[in-house]
């Protein structure tokens, strides 16, 4: 029956089959590459998504998986000219893939192949009836069949005059000036275009209107290759031809100098639990930043933040403040940096009004006075950062508790000058998590906390000196090739850095990329024991996360979009649960590096 029915298919197909394409067909599909996600297609039971890889061409591919009385239909309704001839086509890969076309006013179509293994190309015909305006291309798998791919998928024939053709691929693409962080090009005009996308080593970095653009996030003494590509409302032109352009040395924030590969950890120093206190005077040279454990408002919105060391009544044999404050100086004449952190599980902090925020600037600054420390890290989490409605744009922020944290450190790095150290510990959730969904979401009802802290490390990208993200208690998140990552594994740190490291589309907008951090500016948040969280990771799934991420060796089935040997390092929490552990994860960190 399977014989009969396919050649029943082909026999469709070649009758169905209209005269070749002219010079005033176009391709009516919008998105048929894929390159801007699932933008224009609707897929059933949300069984589509997008990868990187395998790809026909391009950077994405539709991949979609059948699951029970689903066959992961994928559609989209295009706009046809009556009684015309057009040629329908897709590139596809696995079994039991089918392409068609519904709503023709004559004869519907569809075509299939059963064999999996290369990408095949399947191509059908129509001609629309009298009064035929749209019809709906489609494609699905069958039922009790593994995921299948599609990519290039068109409709060639006339051109309605309604809908708009891809733009021209953009000529003239150079490189301007560069920075230590950044790379200004231009490119020539594509007619019909309403907007440009650049792309950095072939992933999307960003998107604009105007036919110039300013890349940034970049490391120091680097070559990138850049194209650009030109887009409408019925899709995306080819890549332009690549540009290569290097950036000058030095820039970025130097990090008062820090180590290459840096080992951050941080200090139970106001408070005791079961891994018992450890005085400042006695953690190990192996720690390059020490971050004190923690500075805690005196109310949630107060800004007003106090440190205090923990009593000897809770603490045995702490120091004195004092002696706390030698042993800082101590470190630091060693070349350690110490830092107070600003928050942690119980230290809500929202600055929801400038009292607050100055409120914040002022007591934080006399923190770091008193203990003469070097900086500062933010380890806002709870609901200490949120998004409100409408505020839906990363780059351009409105809610007053991130627009008045962000001007609070601005003026904090402001006062204490260049070699200030700003680190930064959020959750996946409110970063990587912004890759699919973003604050409130465009109708509300989504947690307001998602990726709520994407425009605080995008406004303060310059001054960063670490944004360690913290890899444990933390749910499966989606990464840059479309599939959910769990905790507890080298797959995780590869693919939740990558997206770090690489730029990833905020909710999922491919107009609105947030941009890749510097290598040197991204450690992995690790637990170092069981008992200090969940997702603790052995040691041996660490030194593969390094090798694939600084090496491309080890990566398992995740493929990264780069190797980054300028990777800083690994922070932990915490130092005290280190100890606690024997020092395995510190001596681990030594021995892969050599130190």
């Amino acid at each position: 029956m399977s014989l009969l029915a396919a050649a029943a298919l082909a026999a469709a197909a070649l009758l169905t089959a209209g005269p070749p394409a002219t010079a005033a067909d176009a391709d009516l599909v919008r998105n048929g590459g894929f390159e801007s996600g699932l933008d224009g297609w609707s897929c059933t039971g949300g069984s589509g998504t997008t990868v990187s890889t395998p790809v026909h061409s391009g950077t994405s591919a539709l991949k979609a998986a059948p699951a029970g009385q689903d066959n992961a239909r994928c559609s989209q309704t295009v706009t046809v000219k009556p009684d015309s001839a057009y040629t329908l086509t897709a590139w596809v890969q696995g079994a039991y893939v089918y392409l068609g076309a519904t709503g023709t006013g004559t004869t519907d179509v569809s075509t299939w192949t059963q064999t999996p293994g290369a990408w095949k190309q399947l191509t059908t015909a129509f001609r629309t009836g009298p009064a035929t305006t749209t019809v709906t291309v489609w494609t699905h798998g069958w039922y009790g069949q593994p995921a299948h791919l599609t990519d290039d998928l068109t409709l060639v024939g006339p051109d309605p005059g309604g809908q708009t053709r891809p733009p021209a691929t953009p000529t003239g693409l150079s490189a301007g000036q560069a920075t230590a962080n950044s790379v200004t090009l231009n490119w020539t005009a594509s007619a019909g275009a309403t907007g440009y996308r650049v792309h950095r080593e072939g992933a999307p970095a960003l998107a604009v209107t105007g036919t110039s653009a300013t890349v940034t996030g970049l490391a120091p003494s680097t070559a990138y290759a850049f194209q650009v590509s030109a887009t409408n409302a019925a899709g995306e032109s080819a890549k332009s031809a690549a540009v290569t352009a290097t950036t000058t040395p030095g820039g970025g924030n130097p990090g008062g100098g820090l180590p290459a590969h840096a080992l951050v950890g941080y200090l139970h120093a106001s408070f005791a639990n079961g891994s018992g206190h450890l005085r400042m005077a006695d953690v190990p040279a192996s720690w390059d930043v020490v971050n004190l454990a923690f500075g805690e408002p005196t109310s949630v919105t107060s800004g007003d933040i106090r440190f205090r060391l923990c009593p000897a009544s809770e603490c045995p044999g702490a120091e004195t403040p004092a002696e706390f404050k030698a042993a800082i100086k101590a470190r630091q004449a060693a070349g350690k940096k110490v830092l107070i952190s600003i928050g942690g599980q119980n230290g809500q902090v929202q600055l929801a009004t400038t009292a607050a925020r100055d409120a914040f600037v002022s007591s934080v600054g006399g923190i770091i006075d008193e203990y003469g420390l070097d900086g500062l890290d933010i380890d806002f989490e709870g609901h200490s950062l949120s998004l409100a409605a409408g505020d839906t744009d990363f780059r351009a922020p409105t809610t007053p508790v991130i627009t008045n944290l962000i001007s609070a450190i601005r003026t904090l790095k402001a006062r204490y000058g260049p070699r200030f150290v700003l680190t930064m510990a959020p959750e996946t959730f409110f970063v990587q998590l912004g890759h699919q969904f973003y604050g409130p979401g465009p109708w509300g009802g989504q947690d307001p906390r998602a990726g709520a802290y994407l425009p605080v490390i995008h406004a303060l990208r310059d001054d960063l000196t670490l944004l360690h993200v913290q890899d444990y208690n933390s749910g499966p998140v989606m990464g840059l090739d479309g599939q959910y990552h769990s905790m507890g594994g080298a797959d995780f740190h590869i693919a939740m850095t990558d997206m770090l490291l690489t730029g990833f589309p905020v909710a999922g907008d491919a107009t609105r990329v947030f941009p890749a951090l510097r290598p040197d500016q991204v450690a992995i948040g690790l637990p170092a024991t069981t008992n200090a969280g969940n997702g603790h990771t052995p040691p041996a799934e660490v030194h593969k996360a390094l090798d694939c991420l600084t090496k491309k060796q080890n990566c398992g089935t995740y493929q990264t979009h780069g190797s980054w040997p300028a990777l800083r390092g690994l922070m932990t929490w915490s130092v005290n649960w280190d100890r606690f552990g024997g020092w395995e994860f510190s001596r681990n960190f030594d021995s892969y590096y050599g130190r």
